[in-house]
Formats: structure tokens, sequence, C-alpha cells
């Protein structure tokens, strides 16, 4: 059978696998003890086609290590014990490298099988997850490892890869490619950092185009957008890339950025995670935008209605009315902290009775007496529906929760409020 031209590719030493400077650059941690040949057990974080499985084959060439390959996905434990009985000086001289692709599918007891090995030296362990290892990882076995963390690649690095795709191609195949820069560059795009995936697209645009004179032109568009609509870009719904995608969607709203929150809005709708995106929506109304501009609150709770009334497709113009008019709405989180700091006190003990002339009336019977009698005074009945009373209780009277920010509404509530109590202006 043959092997698809990823496999092909492949790198074999650090300096063809391309991004992830952080960890493999020269001066890097995991570079010098792959350098040195110092492995410990390590755990590889990050998105798929990023370079993990690269990097444990090129750890077990560099160690003379035998290397054996599971998939937590379809392993059991019995597949562990059977790697574990091959351990011996003869075949295994330099010891086993273990590497178990999707550990986040191992349960714990599984997990729990590999500590005695991987302590006692005898097993190097190598895991990978696309999932939080803090999450997914049984802590003792996590304690015994370094977690390094793969990052998407970027754009650029991608179309080096795809460049030697294509000389590879080439060579193999006796033929001049010819490729325009543009379709390099929408391949690299729609791989969405996944070099596995833009290698896999470029080997069906080569495979589905005509070679005539020992020449192969890649010239049609439409090769390119078939494949990229059918291969959308990875999203998992429960993992790091959902809980990241919203994190960005909310902090560009907050941050008045309206290009990139409607670009993540984008994001959200096609993943289908329309229900998100509304309720992300009216979080950062009222925390974000709050009383900077308080009639802002009915405004994109009736977008979100409709939106939620139409359904998608159409559901995405109101609320991209909703989120352009976040982001460009002035901002203030004073209420936002004002509740904060309030559950704050409340979770520290501070809970007091309120103060005797703001209880319950019902309180005050016969045998109340007469010098206990409730004293409130009803604001209605005084000049600007004020007077001077206490409204905390007696051991936080002092406390202060909502500070005023600089704003329109915000400056001219509090003007009013130093009006009617008398204070300075």
């Amino acid at each position: 059978m043959e092997k698809p031209l990823a496999e092909k590719l492949r790198p074999k030493s650090l300096k063809d696998i391309v991004g992830q400077e952080h960890i493999l650059g020269k001066s890097c941690l995991l570079f010098n003890l792959i350098k040195n040949g110092n492995i410990p057990n390590l755990i590889f974080y990050g998105p798929p086609g990023t370079g993990k499985t690269t990097t444990a084959n090129i750890i077990a060439e560099k160690t003379n290590k035998r290397l054996f390959k599971i998939n937590a996905t379809t392993a059991s434990l019995s597949d562990i014990k059977s790697i574990i009985a091959e351990i011996n000086p003869i075949t295994c001289p330099n010891g086993i490298l273990l590497y178990i692709d999707e550990i986040q599918y191992f349960n714990k007891k599984q997990q729990q099988s590999l500590l005695e090995f991987t302590e006692n030296g005898k097993i190097t362990l190598i895991a990978s997850t696309t999932e939080n290892p803090y999450f997914y990882v049984y802590g003792a076995l996590l304690s015994r490892a370094q977690v390094f963390e793969f990052k998407t690649i970027s754009k650029n690095e991608t179309k080096k890869a795809i460049k030697r795709g294509i000389k590879f191609l080439e060579k193999e195949n006796s033929t001049k490619i010819s490729i325009s820069k543009e379709l390099i560059d929408k391949i690299s795009c729609n791989a969405s950092g996944d070099v596995r995936k833009a290698i896999n697209m470029l080997e069906m645009c080569f495979l589905s185009s005509k070679t005539s004179g020992g020449k192969t032109t890649i010239e049609s568009e439409k090769i390119i957008n078939e494949l990229t609509n059918s291969c959308f870009h990875s999203y998992n719904s429960t993992g790091d890339d959902h809980f990241d995608l919203i994190s960005a969607f909310q902090k560009s709203l907050r941050g008045s950025d309206p290009h990139a929150a409607i670009y993540y809005l984008a994001r959200l709708l096609e993943a289908g995670e329309l229900m998100i995106a509304c309720r992300r929506l009216l979080v950062c109304a009222c925390e974000d935008v709050g009383l900077a501009y308080p009639g802002i609150f009915s405004q994109v709770k009736s977008l979100v209605d409709i939106a939620l009334q139409v359904g998608m497709p159409e559901a995405r113009i109101p609320l991209a009315d909703g989120v352009i008019l976040v982001a460009m709405s002035p901002k203030s989180n004073s209420a936002y902290q004002a509740i904060n700091t309030a559950l704050k006190d409340i979770r520290n003990g501070n809970v007091f009775m309120p103060p005797r002339h703001l209880q319950n009336i019902h309180c005050d019977g016969q045998e109340i007496k007469k010098d206990n009698l409730q004293t409130y005074k009803y604001p209605h009945d005084f000049k600007n529906h004020w007077t001077p009373q206490q409204y905390l209780p007696d051991e936080i009277k002092n406390a202060k929760y909502y500070y005023p920010q600089e704003n329109k509404n915000e400056t001219a509530f509090e003007n009013y409020r130093k009006k009617i109590t008398g204070q300075k202006l």
C-alpha cells in the first residue's frame, strides 16, 4: 500500500520540523534534552498536525531506545502489559520508549499501570494529547513527566512544509509542478495550522491535476475550494479550542475591537455554537458595557431574541448587529466589580443584621418596647426623595462597593446623587 505524502515527508531531524521554536529552538529545554540524549518522561500537548508524533520518533532514534507506539483510543491494559513483558537487556539494551497517542482516552487504572515502570526508568514514556493534560492526565503520572505544549503552526511555517512537499513530489514523479503563490497561500490558510492537513490537501491537488510533457499544473481554484470545504477547520466542542474561542470572542468585545469580535462570532456560528454566542453577548453587555450605556441591555436582549426566533443562518444578522453594538459602546465594569466585592465580603463572613429601622415592620408587635420601635424614614416624604439614614449593618456601615467610572452616564448619576445629598460636586 502506498504511503500518504504526509508520512513520506515526516521529518527525520529536528531542523526539518516547522514551527515550535518556543520548545525546539536551539536554546530551549526540549531541544537540549534531545540533543544530550537525556530524555525524561514527557507529555506533548497541542492540536493535531503540529509535530508531536514526529518529535517522539526523532527522540527514539536519538536515544537508540526501542520504540513502541499505541493509541489510547483502541489500546487496552493488556497491550501495556505485553509491552512491559518485552523489557529485557538483550532485546532492549537501551530501554523502551513507549509513545501513547491520545492518552486522555486511558482511564485512571490504565494510567496507574504505567507508574511503576516510568518511575524505575524501565520505560521512558512520551504521551501526546490534544486536550489539556492538567484536566485529563492522572495527577500521579503528570507529576512524573515534563509537559511541553505544541502550538498551532503559523501560516508562513505551513507554507514551508507545502513547498517541501512540492519538491518531493517533483522528484518522486519526475515532473515539474506549477502552482501559484495564491493557491499555496489558500492551502496553508485553510489547513488551520495543521501541517498534516496541508500536505494531504497538496497531495489531493497533485493527484487530481493533469500531467503533460513532464509538467503538472495545479491551476484550478475549484479543486482547492472543494478540498477546503470538505475539511473545514477542526473544532472540539468540549476541548480547549472551544473555551479558547469563547474567551477570544468575549475579550474582543470587551476590548472594543469590532473586527475581531465579528470574526470570532463567525467562528462560533460555523461551529454550531449559536447558544454560546448569544449567552456571551448578553454577558458582555452587562459586564463590560454596563452602566456606561444602560440602554444596551434591552437592545442586545431584543437582538438575541430575534436570533433565537429565526435561527440559523439568518440569526447571524441580528447577532452581528449586537456584536458591533457591544464592541463599539463605551465600557464600564463598575457594577461587575461592586457585586464581586460584596460577594467576597459575604463569603468572608461579613454577614450581619440590617439596622433596626430597615427590618420588616411586622417585628413591631405589642410586646416591643416603645423605645425599640422602628425609626425608618420614608425617603419620598422628603425633598428630592432623599434623607440621611444608615442602610448598611452597624459592623460595616462605612463599607463602599460601587465606584462610578468616568463615562457620561455614571458621571451624570454621581453628580445627581451628590446634588441631592448635599455633597460637593
